[in-house]
């Protein structure tokens, strides 16, 4: 049986690439991508040239069925989703699972993140903190979601869009105006931003800016981690 490897790839700065990441690419017969174009501008700047596979989240499933083709030729493959950690809100679990079951051996090759990086500097978390990822677009679904999250009382991060945030900011200031709350926008980039302080202050914020370009990562803290730090401290 031969291996795939899922290599976590930058999610802005190049300069976060793995030196195990760009060893992987050149030792790999294929390299399968969520976007190949997107991936090949990566692999052209280290000077990468592999065959591609195309590896899209709508056909996943099929697409790992010719992955798991190439793997039972005894061929290795390493499978990079556009940016970020592979199955973090990105395709690559479907993959990494049917490559398993069918006896092959799934190595991880482990990266950037806008998950871990956010919460790095999001100050104290608890030692509970939920991965939510996208809510759903649709604001009813968005804000009964968000209801469930704020109630348990643990952090969570969410990602979202430029075109969204503000109204995601919205929500949450309605549903726990004080709940403290992290921003991460364009992390690892030039115009990399972290702004933190109330929901309802971070709403204000982003909702006077005319234009709101990036991407995404919100962490919302939880009420319960606040409550164990004080607890951990006091003893």
């Amino acid at each position: 049986m031969s291996s795939l490897y899922i290599v976590a790839t930058p999610i802005g700065n190049l300069g976060d690439i793995t030196f195990r990441a760009i060893e992987t690419f050149k030792s790999v017969d294929v390299i399968a991508a969520e976007d190949t174009r997107h991936t090949l501008q990566l692999l052209t700047h280290f000077e990468i040239r592999k065959p591609m596979l195309s590896c899209r989240s709508h056909n996943e499933a099929d697409a790992a069925q010719k992955v798991i083709k190439i793997l039972d030729e005894g061929k290795t493959v390493a499978f990079a989703s556009d940016a970020g950690t592979p199955g973090i809100s990105d395709p690559g679990a479907v993959l990494a699972s049917m490559a398993r079951e069918a006896g092959h051996t799934v190595i991880p090759i482990p990266g950037a993140s806008a998950f871990a990086s956010l919460l790095s500097v999001a100050g104290p978390g608890g030692k509970t903190v939920i991965f939510e990822g996208f809510l759903s677009p649709k604001p009813g679904r968005r804000r009964s979601r968000l209801r469930e999250l704020l109630s348990t009382g643990w952090a969570f991060v969410l990602y979202e869009s430029p075109f969204r945030i503000v109204k995601l900011l919205a929500d949450i200031a309605d549903i726990d105006s004080e709940r403290r709350i992290v921003v991460g926008r364009e992390l690892t980039k030039l115009h990399e931003e972290i702004v933190e302080g109330s929901a309802t202050q971070v709403h204000s914020i982003f909702s006077e800016r005319t234009k709101i370009l990036g991407e995404f990562a919100v962490f919302v803290s939880g009420v319960k981690n606040a409550q164990l730090l004080e607890e951990e401290t006091e003893n």
